[in-house]
């Protein structure tokens, strides 16, 4: 009984020495304590007063707002990093600025392992919105993406297509693979191919088509003006390459193409210029026997 007793009151008295160990190291701890959490008010402030007077600056300069947001998270990242390291080195005094950034090196590069392509897509959203190589509205097209650019954010691009489907883009893939904007201008070359009979005049036919494209009211011939070439000996026709300058929106080019087609057919068929269709010959060595055949099925 005796025994039980010294074993109880050997644990309370551990219990004691090690409740009263970590009260002396709170209270010890606590200027170290409060000198952090005044130390990460102060920075908050700071940190605030910087974004806000870089959200400004970025506005005076034009900047996208994407951009700006990327700026700013930068500045909210690194600002947080640099607090948090000074507080950790304050509360705890044996751990010193080598160490922890020893630490903190190390964790990133285990971090840049697990998510390379997050970090990549990361990248690339940065330098392509500090780039500018296209903007939101931009028609582009990339490999077997092509539509409108609706947002920018920094892991992938949104590009709503034609048909109204969303395709979500990895940043990385547009910086990585060719990118055609489409409405980097504003007005875009297209072309036609039309073909007129071999017995037709090639000048005349020149002349009526280039006459019937220029007064297209979508054709901008103040731009550029419009070129008809004689290109090739098609399989029943002398075919044509009509190019011309219109507006750069997808609709704009269809609806333009839609405007010259009626437009040259028009003329041509007023002029007397024969459109062809196609003609086949078909040439038989041997004789072909003809027969006669009376009315009643007989055979003359």
């Amino acid at each position: 009984m005796e025994q039980d007793t010294t074993l109880v009151d050997g644990a309370t008295d551990i219990w004691r020495d090690v409740v009263l160990t970590w009260a002396e190291a709170t209270l010890a701890a606590l200027p170290r304590l409060g000198f952090a959490v005044t130390l990460i008010l102060v920075a908050a402030l700071l940190i605030w007063a910087l974004r806000v007077f870089t959200g400004r600056i970025a506005r005076r300069a034009g900047l996208r707002r994407n951009l700006t947001d990327v700026i700013l998270l930068l500045i909210s990242v690194l600002g947080w990093s640099i607090v948090a390291l000074m507080a950790i080195t304050i509360i705890f005094p044996t751990v010193t600025p080598s160490n922890a950034l020893t630490t903190l090196g190390l964790g990133s590069v285990a971090i840049g392992f697990a998510f390379k392509d997050t970090f990549e897509n990361f990248l690339a959203g940065i330098l392509i919105l500090v780039r500018e190589p296209f903007e939101i509205g931009d028609h582009i097209h990339c490999e077997n993406v092509e539509g409108q650019v609706e947002q920018i954010t920094i892991r992938d691009t949104h590009i709503r297509q034609t048909d109204g489907q969303l395709v979500v883009v990895p940043n990385a893939h547009l910086f990585h693979n060719p990118v055609q904007v489409r409405t980097n201008r504003d007005f875009r070359r297209t072309s036609i191919i039309c073909g007129v009979a071999y017995g037709e005049d090639v000048d005349q036919a020149r002349r009526v088509i280039a006459d019937a494209v220029r007064h297209v009211d979508s054709v901008r011939d103040d731009v550029r003006d419009i070129q008809v070439f004689a290109k090739a000996f098609g399989a029943s026709s002398i075919d044509f390459e009509i190019t011309w300058w219109t507006g750069s929106q997808p609709v704009d080019i269809r609806s333009s193409r839609d405007q010259v087609v009626a437009a040259v057919k028009r003329a041509l068929d007023d002029a007397g210029i024969e459109i062809p269709f196609p003609y086949r010959t078909l040439t038989v060595n041997d004789p072909i026997e003809v027969k006669s055949v009376d009315t009643e099925g007989a055979a003359a």
